[in-house]
């Protein structure tokens, strides 16, 4: 049974194909996982709304109202919970989407059953999902702000906070080059391994949050600054 100190993991499964989901919540729930099903997004909002969750997987294309308005809305309640999107789209620009709403992971079906169990598990593990790309930095500390990267908790001066995956990978980019101005085209292509030539807003979205996390004054940053046509930097 997938337990971690004595709990089970509890994971909301949103998809209108009937067929696939009940396999998915056979599979998941003989990992031994509790499992809810919606069927559309509409009614993945209300359960989300009566139940907490330790992880969402949610198709995009979904009756209603569709998956990424769903992670948007998510994403407002609960900004650290984990979400593996399912999706028939290929197109990168739907994965960007996803990327700059919140998810945390990616899957295009058809998928392998096994490389999806993994997946989940190695998200409800967040420090077994990530260690490939946290090296040997454990913790780092700036200004009052503390970064457990073995559990991806953070310590500020007035709160605790867990980290997504992505958010973890950006951090320790910039901690590993302090000092350096980073691009834009640099970051989308190191840390979250997209074509850095594509528009997006995926990396502001992200600096915005982690200044809301680290900053004092998220308007007038002392950590992550913005270099005007350049980038971002990062001094402690």
């Amino acid at each position: 049974m997938e337990v971690e100190n004595n709990k089970k993991y509890k994971i909301l499964l949103v998809e209108d194909e009937e067929t696939l989901a009940i396999g998915l919540e056979y599979n998941l729930t003989e990992e031994g996982y509790e499992v809810d099903w919606a069927v559309d997004g509409k009614k993945a909002l209300i359960k989300i709304n009566e139940s907490e969750y330790d992880l969402i997987v949610l198709d995009v294309m979904l009756p209603y109202v569709d998956g990424f308005e769903v992670a948007a809305k998510v994403r407002e309640k609960y900004p650290q919970l984990p979400i593996l999107f399912l999706t028939a789209r290929t197109g990168v620009k739907d994965k960007i989407k996803g990327l700059e709403i919140g998810a945390d992971d990616y899957l295009t079906k058809p998928f392998h059953l096994k490389e999806m169990l993994l997946r989940v598990k190695g998200m409800l593990k967040r420090q077994s999902w990530y260690k490939e790309n946290r090296g040997n930095l454990q913790s780092f500390k700036f200004g009052s702000n503390e970064i457990n990267f073995e559990n991806l908790m953070c310590k500020t001066a007035d709160k605790e906070i867990q980290l997504t995956s992505h958010e973890a990978n950006l951090m320790k980019y910039f901690i590993d080059n302090k000092g350096i101005i980073l691009s834009r085209e640099e970051l989308l292509k190191n840390v979250w391994k997209i074509d850095s030539t594509i528009e997006t807003r995926t990396v502001d979205n992200f600096i915005a949050r982690l200044r809301k996390y680290f900053e004092l004054d998220p308007d007038k940053p002392i950590y992550i600054k913005s270099v005007r046509g350049a980038g971002y930097i990062f001094s402690d």
